[in-house]
C-alpha cells in the first residue's frame, strides 16, 4: 500500500509500498507527482531498476534530456549520466564528482531543467551524501522587508565566472568557452510554473550579479540570501543507500554533493534529468 512520508518538517516526502519497475495506477503516481510538488524531493528506498526503467520511469514526470557532458552518457541509453569514479581500460565511465557546492541544475542555461532523478548502484561506506534545501521554506522565512526588495530583481549567473569556485582543480575555461558560456539572467524569486508558489533562487557560494547593481551593493544582498537559504532548518542530507532513488524539483530546491574517498570506495550513480512539464495526455 502507498504511504506518503514526510522526511523532515520542511523538506521531503519518501514514498513507500511502491516498485517503480511494477504497475503504478494513476491514481497512486498523481499522489506521488502531487507529493513531489509539494514538498520539493521525493525518496524511494530499495529500488533495483535497470537503466531502461531508469527512463521509463523518469518520463511519467516529464520529458527527458541531456544537457551535460555526453562523454559520461549510459553506452545505450543516453539519457542516463552516470556519475562514478571508475573507470574501464584506464579511462572514467562517469564524472567523478561534481556539484559541491550549492545550486540548482542548469541554472546557467536560459531554461534550466525541471528536475533530476538519482538512483544509487554503488555507494561507498562513509561520505558521497547529498545535501537539499527547500526554497519554498527559505523564501517564506523571509523577513518582508527583504521580499519586497527583492521581488522585481535578477541575478545574473556566470558561468565562467563561477568554475573557479565549483572546480577549482580544472583548468580556466578555453576561449571558446568563454564564447559559448555567455552570461544569462533569472529572476531572484521564481514563481513555480505549477505550483505559483515562490521559491527563492540564488545560487550556492558563487558571487552571483544583481542586474541593474553595483558589486558593492549587490554582493552583500546575495551573500546574506545564500546563507539565509541553506540554514539547517530548510535543509536535509540524504545519506545513499543502494537501490534508494532521489528525485529533486530543481525549481523550488538547490543541493549539493559531500566529497568521499574516491581512491579507495567505489561510487555508482545513474541520472536522468526532465526538462519540461509532463504533458496533459500523460497527466490524464
Amino acid at each position: 500500500m502507498l504511504e506518503l512520508i514526510p522526511i523532515t518538517d520542511s523538506i521531503g516526502t519518501e514514498v513507500r509500498g511502491i516498485d517503480v519497475t511494477a504497475d503504478i495506477s494513476d491514481s497512486d503516481f498523481e499522489r506521488i507527482y502531487q507529493a513531489w510538488l509539494d514538498s520539493t524531493i521525493l525518496l524511494l528506498r530499495g529500488q533495483n531498476m535497470t537503466p531502461a526503467q531508469h527512463v521509463e520511469f523518469t518520463r511519467r514526470f516529464g520529458e527527458i534530456y541531456t544537457y551535460t557532458r555526453s562523454n559520461f552518457s549510459h553506452k545505450e541509453l543516453p539519457e542516463i549520466l552516470i556519475l562514478s569514479n571508475q573507470k574501464e581500460k584506464g579511462k572514467p565511465v562517469g564524472s567523478a564528482y561534481s556539484g559541491r557546492v550549492w545550486h540548482s541544475d542548469g541554472h546557467f542555461l536560459t531554461e534550466p531543467p525541471v528536475g533530476s532523478m538519482l538512483y544509487a548502484r554503488e555507494v561507498p561506506p562513509v561520505g558521497g551524501d547529498t545535501w537539499y534545501g527547500n526554497m519554498y521554506a527559505a523564501y517564506d522565512a523571509l523577513p518582508e522587508g527583504v521580499k519586497e526588495r527583492i521581488a522585481d530583481l535578477k541575478v545574473i549567473i556566470s558561468r565562467v565566472q563561477s568554475r573557479p569556485y565549483n572546480y577549482p582543480d580544472r583548468p580556466a575555461p578555453t576561449p571558446e568557452e568563454r564564447a559559448e558560456w555567455v552570461d544569462v539572467s533569472h529572476p531572484v524569486v521564481h514563481v513555480h510554473e505549477e505550483t505559483g508558489r515562490k521559491a527563492l533562487m540564488v545560487g550556492g557560494n558563487v558571487p552571483w550579479r544583481i542586474e541593474g547593481m553595483s558589486e558593492e551593493e549587490g554582493l552583500p544582498l546575495i551573500t546574506f540570501l545564500q546563507e539565509f537559504a541553506v540554514q539547517p532548518q530548510f535543509t536535509y542530507c540524504h545519506k545513499w543507500q543502494p537501490g534508494d532513488i532521489v528525485l529533486w524539483d530543481n525549481r523550488c530546491a538547490m543541493h549539493r554533493a559531500t566529497y568521499y574517498d574516491h581512491f579507495t570506495h567505489s561510487r555508482v550513480m545513474h541520472r536522468t534529468t526532465i526538462a519540461g512539464r509532463r504533458s496533459a495526455a500523460a497527466a490524464v
